[in-house]
This record gives structure tokens, C-alpha cells and sequence, in this order.
């Protein structure tokens, strides 16, 4: 008797999808824009359903589409019920759900309630009532220090760059562990609390299947006073569950709250949490049955092409699943990051980028240092490890197509105010990994849109256009169609078994199923043996029966 395919699974145990999803990430203002303005849209998306069905997915998830000034590329959210104008309408949203799910593509939609747009009605209002009204205690608001009050409660900075804290005209300030435009809400109010459910049932009733949650670990705070100073609050620990700002061991109140309405649903609704936290013990919280159910792990994702690396940090990932009866995740890239093709391809510095004289570049050196053929090589050596891994993958738009960073964008066309605050983790800024994707090698847009695109697109975009790959059996998107085909038919329980292969940067392991992945970390070909009559799918041809340096192979007899 063989083992259920995934498909069959699914079909049997329709609550159990997300455990070892495919998910396609979506950042709806750089997928396909059907009106010409610029701005990718949900009618942008409805045109690329069959795209995406084709491409071989199990569910969708789409960054921020809510009404927002943009201040944070969508994150900073006016109003959680509706869609930007600029974007659609719900009734598209609904259609879009729809066409989806006709495809048994699953939904998946951001949730970012740690702080609002300083635009939501409920800030504005905040705004008007002044000190001490009701409206204010929906977020964080202070008064000031000095003699006059004009210094700001503490010295803290904010993730993106300059003081954590803002003053409004009445002189009080308030907390934005972001950007300014992004004040952080009070989670010990009920009706924050209250409004999130809300959110939370008005998705759930339009179909929507699942939620990612933004800066899951930051909802709820203690800022007693007296306040630490920054370098008191940087020293305390943040793995006690007591520290006043980050992974809080009181966030799990609310996602217990959450567990019990996603539960209201048939299938229950899911979640997935963005924790960044110190251990895998603490994110473990985050993806019991009790609170989200799953967490992200980001390890992979800053880890360097390297097998020792791979293979210690899938260990303790599986582990961790296995004691909290989650499921993992996978990801190497995301709207936060340096595509992975262009990590892989320069000097490793664990995907963070430097600065070169007076200009900031991506990963571990210039542009004229990045080996393209080798950064996409070892992209498709990775993902297809990843996808052969128990547990769900997380794919980025765009890195189907084996697409790199764009750092050139000149500073007058940026967006991301990390960019503008200097902020140290991000360098360059965002920006690169969300230009809007190429899906015609010709056009003003490469066939993003009618109409040019909201950041610029360098010309070697043409030769990593969709119409183009599609027709090349040899592309990355040929190869990612192969592998995620393939996944759905080879994916069995949630276990794996490491072989020994004589070589420390040549990884291998097996599934239940007798499903083996190998992947060559290395330069030196590896020689499969009989073993190559097994292949099914490689990322590099095989060299005789030999699989190439910085390759994978997936064997199935």
C-alpha cells in the first residue's frame, strides 16, 4: 500500500492544507496592475489566476490591500475592511476569492495589529480629543520630558531609523516602534482587542481561509513607568516572557482569543506568525494548537548556501514542530529581504546588505561583484531542498522567475522610509525585492501594466519575463512548475531520515515514502551511482550519473 499523495490528504483532511502548503506570497502593488496606473490591483491578480493554478500552488498570501497612505508599503493600515481604492473593491476581493478558490487555491490575508496608519479614524480622532479623553487610550500617548515637556519620554529609536516617540500639537507624543505614520496600539484595551475579532470575522466570512500576522510578538507592552532608557531596555532579557515590548508571554491571551474564533469556522480558519523571538522555544508559543497553530522560521532564510548550515538548522526546526504538533515553515525570500538569487551570488553576509563607499548595496558586495548564474543556480539548489522538506514553503513573487534584486533605483523613486531613516538593518531598503514583476519581455512595463510601473524596472528584466521562461523548458519557472507538480504527488508524512554521504557539503535525506532529496553544496560533481535511475527532477542536469556542484536532485524509485 502506498502512501497518500498531498492532494489526497488534503482531500481526505480538508483542516489539514496548511500543513504542508505551498504559499505563494503576493505584494499586490507589484504583481499585475489591469487599470494602468501604476499600481498592481486585485484585477491584476484575477488576470493571473490560471498563472498562478498553472504554476502549482495551495494557497495565496496577499501583503497589505487595505486603504493606506503608503507611508510603510501598505503596513500602515487605515481602515481593516475594506480595499484601497487604488487596489479594488471588495466585491472584487470577493470575486477574486472566488476564482481562487475554484482553482483549490487557498487564501491567506495580512493581519497588522500592532499599529495602525496615523490616517485610521480612530488616531484622527485621538488627535482631536486631546490629553487624557477616552480616544487616546486606544494608543500609546505620553507626556514629555524637560522642564516644558519637550523631550520625548525616552531615548528609544524605532525599527526603521530615528526616535521611537512623536510629538503632536498638544505636546503629548506617542510610541511608534516604526515608522512615524505608524503609531503602535494599546492591546490592554478592550476595544482593540474587541476590533481585531471584528477584522478577523469579516475576512473569515468572505472566504478568506487563513491569516498572516504581522509582528506577531510586539502586541501587547508594560510601560509602566519609570520608563527604561534604551540602553537598560536593550539589556534586559527578551526570552523571560517579561520584557515591556517584545514577546510578551500576556500576546498569547489574544491569540487564544483568536484560536477560539478561527475554531467557529468549518474548516477552521488558519494562522501563521511573524515572531521574530530569540529562541525556538519562545516561537514554539506562536504555533500551538491554542494560539496560531504555526509560526515562521526565518533561519534558512539568513542562513548562507551552505550545507552544514542546511542541514542543523532543519534539524532544529523539526524538532520544534514535532514538539508543539505544528508544522514548519520554509522561506528564503520575502518583501523584507534580498531575493535569495542575489544573496547566493555575492560574498555570503548572511543576506544583509553594506555599505560600498557612499552607496548601499545589496547582500555582501557591489552589483559588479554579483555572479548571476551562480546566485540563480544555488536559488534553485535551495528551493527545491525546501520543497522536498516536511512542513510548508513560503515562496516570494517573482523568484519563480529566478529574479534578482534590483539595487539601481535612484533615491528620488524610492519608497521605503528605511531608506530615508537611514536605519541600519536594511541599507538599501526594500525596495529591490518589490519592482514589479515582468510577465512580457517587451512593453513599457514588461506587461506589468498599460501605463509604466510605481518603481522602475532595470532592462534585464526582459530575459526573466514570464512569456519568455514559459517557453524555455530549461527557465526557473519551468523548473518551479516541475518541482511544485511533482511535490503534490511525492509529499507524505511529516518525517525525514538523513543518509550519509561521504561528504560534508552534499546533503541527503529521504521521506516515508522512499521520496529522496540530495543537494550538492559544493563545486565537485557528486556521484549518484545506480541511484540517477531514480531521478525525477534536478535543478542541473546530470554529468553521467553525477549530479553538479550547487545542485539538487529529487530520486524516487
Amino acid at each position: 500500500m502506498t502512501d497518500p499523495s498531498l492532494a489526497e490528504q488534503n482531500a481526505t483532511d480538508p483542516t489539514s492544507w496548511w500543513r504542508q502548503a505551498a504559499v505563494y506570497q503576493i505584494y499586490p502593488r507589484s504583481f499585475a496592475d489591469a487599470n494602468g496606473d501604476g499600481i498592481g490591483d486585485i484585477a491584476g491578480i484575477l488576470s493571473r489566476v490560471d498563472y498562478l493554478a498553472e504554476l502549482g500552488i495551495d494557497a495565496v498570501w496577499l501583503s497589505p490591500f487595505y486603504p493606506s497612505a503608503l507611508a510603510d508599503g501598505g503596513y500602515d493600515v487605515a481602515d481593516y475592511r475594506d480595499v484601497d481604492p487604488r487596489i479594488g473593491t471588495l466585491e472584487e476581493f470577493d470575486r477574486m476569492v472566488q476564482a481562487l478558490h475554484e482553482r483549490g487555491i487557498h487564501v491567506i490575508v495580512d493581519i497588522v495589529p500592532n499599529h495602525s496608519s496615523n490616517l485610521h479614524e480612530w488616531f484622527q480622532e485621538a488627535l482631536a480629543a486631546g490629553r487624557g479623553s477616552a480616544a487616546r487610550e486606544r494608543y500609546i500617548f505620553r507626556e514629555g520630558t524637560g522642564p516644558d515637556g519637550s523631550e520625548p519620554p525616552t531615548d528609544w529609536v524605532s525599527v526603521f531609523g530615528g526616535g521611537a516617540w512623536e510629538r503632536v500639537e498638544d505636546g503629548q507624543w506617542y510610541f511608534h516602534h516604526f515608522a512615524v505614520e505608524q503609531p503602535d496600539l494599546n492591546w490592554s484595551h478592550p476595544e482593540v482587542r474587541a476590533d481585531f475579532v471584528k477584522t478577523l470575522r469579516f475576512w473569515s466570512d468572505r472566504g478568506v481561509d487563513g491569516f498572516r500576522i504581522d509582528v506577531a510578538h510586539m502586541l501587547t507592552k508594560d510601560l509602566t513607568e519609570p520608563l527604561p532608557s534604551r540602553a537598560e531596555l536593550e539589556a534586559i532579557d527578551s526570552t523571560t516572557g517579561q520584557h515591556p515590548i517584545t514577546d510578551r508571554d500576556d500576546v498569547h491571551e489574544v491569540y487564544a482569543e483568536w484560536r477560539r474564533v478561527f475554531n467557529e469556522y468549518d474548516p477552521p480558519r488558519t494562522a501563521v506568525a511573524e515572531a521574530w523571538v530569540q529562541t525556538p522555544e519562545r516561537r514554539a508559543r506562536y504555533a500551538s494548537a491554542e494560539g496560531l497553530g504555526q509560526a515562521f522560521n526565518f533561519d534558512l532564510l539568513e542562513a548562507d548556501f551552505d550545507a552544514e548550515q542546511f542541514r542543523s538548522l532543519i534539524t532544529v526546526n523539526l524538532a520544534q514542530s514535532e514538539l508543539t504538533g505544528s508544522s514548519t515553515t520554509w522561506v528564503l525570500s520575502n518583501h523584507d529581504v534580498t531575493r535569495h538569487a542575489t544573496r547566493y551570488g555575492l560574498a555570503p553576509l548572511n543576506g544583509r546588505r553594506v555599505k560600498q563607499g557612499t552607496e548601499w548595496v545589496a547582500a555582501g558586495g557591489p552589483e559588479d561583484q554579483l555572479d548571476r548564474e551562480q546566485g540563480r543556480r544555488r536559488a534553485e539548489a535551495a528551493t527545491m531542498l525546501l520543497l522536498g522538506l516536511p512542513g510548508s514553503t513560503y515562496l516570494y513573487q517573482g523568484e519563480e522567475l529566478g529574479l534578482h534584486e534590483v539595487a539601481d533605483i535612484a533615491s528620488a523613486q524610492r519608497q521605503d522610509p528605511a531608506f530615508f531613516r537611514g536605519a541600519e538593518f536594511d541599507g538599501l531598503g526594500r525596495d529591490g525585492c518589490r519592482v514589479p514583476l515582468p510577465w512580457t519581455a517587451e512593453g513599457s512595463s514588461f506587461g506589468f501594466g498599460s501605463d509604466g510601473a510605481h518603481l522602475p524596472q532595470p532592462s534585464w528584466f526582459a530575459e526573466y519575463a514570464v512569456d519568455v521562461e514559459a517557453a524555455d523548458p530549461a527557465s526557473t519557472l519551468s523548473l518551479y512548475r516541475a518541482a511544485l507538480a511533482l511535490r503534490r504527488r511525492l509529499q507524505t508524512e511529516e518525517r525525514l531520515e538523513w543518509h550519509d554521504t561521504g561528504r560534508a557539503d552534499v546533503l541527503r535525506f529521504s521521506r516515508p515514502n522512499g521520496w529522496q532529496v540530495v543537494t550538492n553544496f559544493g563545486t565537485e560533481p557528486f556521484d549518484l551511482g545506480a541511484d540517477a535511475d531514480a531521478l525525477v527532477l534536478t535543478s542541473q542536469p546530470l554529468r553521467a550519473r553525477a549530479l553538479p556542484g550547487e545542485a539538487t536532485a529529487w530520486l524516487k524509485a
